[in-house]
């Protein structure tokens, strides 16, 4: 019988699995502390833990996170760690670090199916979902392993201590993360849970690209910070950014979005709006989106386009985000724009790609399309 993953598990299948091994529920809120708070991946160092547990725990859970292929950081101090899920296939996790946060973006599918028409990992296709122990992994991997840096080479209690590195997580690496609902959401509460990362609903963000059955499940089983990726005002330019709109439209998405709200821990939305030049980036675009949303509280997060080899598509000068920029604050809306991180090794927004084979053609059909992809130019 093959050892059961302890990083998939949340704090009610702990305590199941706890209990069908003949010990009381508290022992779960204690593996947890040990296994997210301090890192520990081997039972021995649990040391207050009943050493009945222990020994049945050998053989029989393990603490197995993805595998480090490689560890880089950019002159900025962003960091990618590219892991290794099985199978050649591999997931991208990044951290950016801010004077007053540290964020880590991660992934939750080896490839995507969205296949959004500005975005590298769309182009390879879609392999698998990751499991939870995948997702929350590369949340363990990566706290613990900044918590060793910054406690340097004599390690100590400062590489086992349990004040946070990471004070934000987002969704946004590969993969669409609601497609993937039933082992997004346990890693979640995990990372809500306080005996675990004890993070803020409003410091985990979800991004999806418009899952609007996924957006009200969310909403009941595990409301933290929403954003969309937008990307364009009508649905005629979205159906071709952004190919999930022609099966959940903007009306329908927006209407999820206002029920979000309900439950939500911020009082607004964030969208996510990828410039592209002379695609989506014109003065009649800007006045276009503020119509869409005036009744839907929102901040907009417009992102410079990031370029990736084969891209057909190219990136707004800042002059015209600049303009795009004002005239949505103008309106009221709060706008910021994105500063790029990480593009010098690959880890800024749209650029994760990993090692993932292509199983689902699309990136070779993508290869023959090429600038053939249709665009409605900007006015």
């Amino acid at each position: 019988m093959d050892a059961v993953n302890l990083l998939d598990l949340d704090g009610r299948a702990l305590e199941e699995l706890v209990q069908s091994l003949g010990e009381r529920p508290f022992r779960a809120r204690q593996l947890k502390r040990w296994i997210h708070r301090h890192g520990a991946g081997d039972f021995d160092s649990m040391t207050d833990l009943a050493r009945s547990l222990r020994d049945k725990l050998r053989g029989r859970a393990q603490v197995a996170a993805p595998t480090v292929v490689s560890h880089v950081t950019a002159p900025d101090s962003t960091q990618k760690w590219l892991l290794a899920v099985g199978a050649k296939d591999a997931v991208e996790a990044v951290y950016i670090p801010e004077s007053d946060r540290g964020t880590l973006c991660i992934s939750t599918q080896a490839g995507c199916a969205v296949n959004c028409l500005f975005c590298s990992t769309g182009k390879q296709g879609f392999s698998r979902n990751l499991s939870t122990g995948e997702i929350v992994g590369q949340l363990w991997l990566a706290e613990h392993s900044l918590r060793r840096a910054l406690a340097g080479p004599s390690g100590g209690a400062a590489a086992g201590r349990a004040d946070r590195v990471i004070s934000n997580v987002v969704l946004m690496g590969m993969g669409e993360p609601l497609q993937n609902y039933d082992a997004v959401v346990p890693a979640l509460r995990l990372m809500l849970d306080d005996d675990a990362y004890g993070l803020s609903r409003r410091r985990v963000t979800v991004s999806t690209a418009g899952m609007v059955p996924q957006i009200d499940r969310l909403a009941q089983d595990c409301p933290v910070a929403l954003a969309v990726s937008l990307h364009a005002p009508d649905d005629a330019l979205r159906d071709t950014l952004v190919p999930l709109n022609r099966k959940y439209p903007l009306r329908d998405l927006l209407a999820a979005c206002r029920r979000y709200l309900r439950s939500a821990p911020r009082d607004f939305i964030t969208f996510e709006y990828v410039m592209l030049d002379g695609i989506n980036d014109s003065a009649a675009q800007a006045r276009d989106l503020v119509r869409l949303v005036r009744d839907l509280p929102c901040k907009f997060n417009l992102i410079p386009f990031n370029p990736f080899p084969g891209a057909t598509v190219g990136r707004s000068p800042p002059e015209r985000i600049q303009e795009f920029a004002a005239r949505l604050t103008a309106a009221g809306i709060v706008t910021t724009t994105r500063r790029t991180r990480g593009d010098r090794i690959d880890a800024a927004c749209g650029q994760l790609a990993g090692a993932v084979d292509d199983r689902t053609g699309i990136a070779s059909r993508n290869r023959l399309r090429g600038a053939s992809v249709p665009l409605r130019v900007a006015s």
